[in-house]
């Protein structure tokens, strides 16, 4: 298809391009400087245009997920979706099935999605159900917080092991990033045991949340993977953890600079909390947020909203402890020697004044750090569905919607925060770094989150003028809900908010190089320790639908 944009206002952080009227040239799925004849035009009478939204943490695909569908079926019941035309039927509000996830994603006007947390062992189902989202584009990162070989090489000094490691399980896996969960914390549950400080002691293996980390941030470094480590720090939702995160986030200065960040922090939100206890619980995202700015390294936010969810996350001890808190049902499985998930449901509640709190600390992060540091997650659906995108990016646009909020929430959110103090209101430009610039550019999707020429053509148009009245926020939860347009890899996919055709979408993986005697090492390892082979968990090219790799050479 030969299409043209006319008199659309475009957003384009990477390029520069803040509000300027153009038009823009789509051919054979890339965005391309000139068509001379035979393209659609369509005028878009200045409404806003962006590159397609980049989710880069979310939970939409794997074990967890197919947990978190079956242990709710109330939540199912709650958003039953028909079959419409070619459209599949679906259902879910926090955990929602395959279809209507990648249908829900498009509406808003996004077209990639990372799901950030898989066992290596449920690799394969992994990619069965990402094969199957229609429209966006996807990648997966395997977990390596608890794995025992790992583990074993830090205890031994084996750094050329760790990093062949590394390499090994990211292309058997059909991976694309070290993905790192309360690093040692549950392994150390598993042996009853809690771990309080980065420098506390893995049972067993006599290694620390410290060393885990910084053998797997110069693995990263030394292959030169276009992603950094993705962390989920430890003391994950605990009073007081703070510290903990700033601890953490220091690790980074023993490394040379990047030409990416040397690690990100994921859902930060749930990282920055002070006081000693539920009672005297308050914000510590000021803090938090000065260390980001000094180091090299990058966050999502992980932004609470209120309402009924799903947690679920490989942090299997902080779950137990969430199911102690609520009393409502739990699951958890160890897989083989490597993590351990939980899933419990959870009601945030704004008469709650923690729940109050932590919803406003979720803005206090990017109002308080500079756009180009900050990326917009809910920790889907750990801190809320992904669906309330919209109203978080009216909250950062609009500091009359934050006052109605903080009216509406328990007085906490504004006693333990500084959120009413914080005038800033973000711009266009800002909201489409937030949530796809910055996305695209520190994963290393080079060909997306940007309306270049040679870019893939995923596209989002909304319903808005270039400097929309942030007082009628409603105004722009409506046109960020219901894209005015959705254009995948050149394809017209949603039309006024509503699903007209469906694509597959791509996932891209890494495939690493690696010394082939590390196989014969895993493979004694996996003989004495593991209940299955090696051979588990190697995919094939023939098991993805559709797919390109990323070639990795140290």
């Amino acid at each position: 298809m030969k299409l043209v944009l006319k008199n659309g206002v475009v957003f384009d952080p990477l390029n520069g391009i803040n509000g300027e009227k153009m038009d823009i040239y789509i051919k054979n799925g890339r965005i391309v400087n000139k068509i001379r004849f035979g393209a659609k035009e369509i005028d878009l009478e200045g409404r806003v245009v962006m590159p397609g939204g980049f989710d880069i943490h979310t939970h939409i695909a794997g074990g967890k997920e197919n947990v978190g569908r079956l242990m709710r079926p109330e939540d199912s019941l709650k958003n039953l979706v028909p079959r419409k035309g070619k459209l599949r039927s679906g259902s879910g509000k926090s955990v929602l099935s395959i279809h209507i996830t990648g249908y829900e994603y498009a509406k808003m006007g996004y077209t990639t999605a990372l799901t950030p947390a898989t066992p290596p062992l449920m690799a394969r189902h992994t990619h069965h159900e990402l094969n199957e989202i229609p429209i966006l584009d996807k990648a997966m990162f395997p977990l390596f917080d608890g794995n025992w070989y790992i583990m074993d090489r830090i205890a031994d000094r084996d750094f050329e092991a760790i990093r062949n490691y590394v390499a090994w399980l990211i292309s058997a896996t059909k991976g694309y990033a070290v993905k790192v969960v309360n690093p040692g914390g549950t392994e150390a549950w598993g042996w009853r045991k809690e771990l309080h400080s980065i420098d506390d002691e893995v049972p067993e293996f006599g290694v620390t949340p410290r060393e885990i980390l910084t053998a797997l941030i110069r693995a990263a470094e030394e292959l030169k993977l276009p992603h950094s480590v993705h962390l989920h720090c430890n003391n994950l939702g605990e009073p007081g953890n703070y510290e903990t995160t700033i601890e953490t986030i220091k690790i980074t200065e023993k490394f040379e600079r990047s030409e990416r960040p040397l690690l990100h922090l994921t859902h930060l939100q749930f990282h920055c909390y002070a006081g000693d206890s539920w009672k005297t619980f308050e914000s510590g995202a000021e803090e938090v947020v000065k260390e980001v700015v000094k180091h090299d390294v990058s966050v999502d936010t992980g932004n609470l909203m209120f309402g009924d969810t799903t947690t679920m996350t490989a942090d299997g001890p902080m779950e137990y402890h969430l199911q102690l808190l609520t009393g409502r049902k739990w699951a958890n499985k160890d897989v083989e020697l490597e993590t351990a998930p939980g899933i419990t449901p959870i009601l945030y509640s704004r008469k709650s004044p923690v729940n109050s709190t932590q919803w406003a600390i979720g803005l206090e992060i990017p109002l308080l750090l500079p756009a180009e540091k900050v990326m917009i997650t809910t920790d889907h659906p750990n801190g809320a569905p992904f669906t309330k995108y919209p109203e978080i990016i009216a909250l950062l646009m609009s500091r009359k919607y934050r006052e109605n909020m903080l009216e509406k929430v328990h007085k906490a959110a504004s006693s333990r925060t500084m959120l009413g103090s914080l005038d800033r209101e973000y711009d266009l430009y800002e909201i489409a770094m937030v949530t796809r610039a910055n996305q695209a550019k520190i994963t290393g999707f080079h060909d997306r989150g940007h309306l270049g020429e040679g870019a893939v053509a995923d596209i989002a148009v909304y319903d808005l003028p270039a400097e929309p009245d942030t007082s009628d926020y409603e105004k722009i939860i409506r046109a960020f809900s219901n894209a005015y347009m959705t254009i995948k890899r050149g394809e017209i996919v949603v039309k006024e908010g509503e699903v007209v055709n469906t694509v597959t979408g791509y996932t891209r993986y890494l495939d690493v190089k690696y010394d082939r005697w590390i196989e014969k090492d895993i493979n004694a390892y996996f003989r004495d320790y593991y209940s299955v082979s090696m051979q588990n968990y190697v995919i094939g090219v023939d098991e993805m639908r559709r797919c390109e790799s990323v070639p990795v050479q140290a």
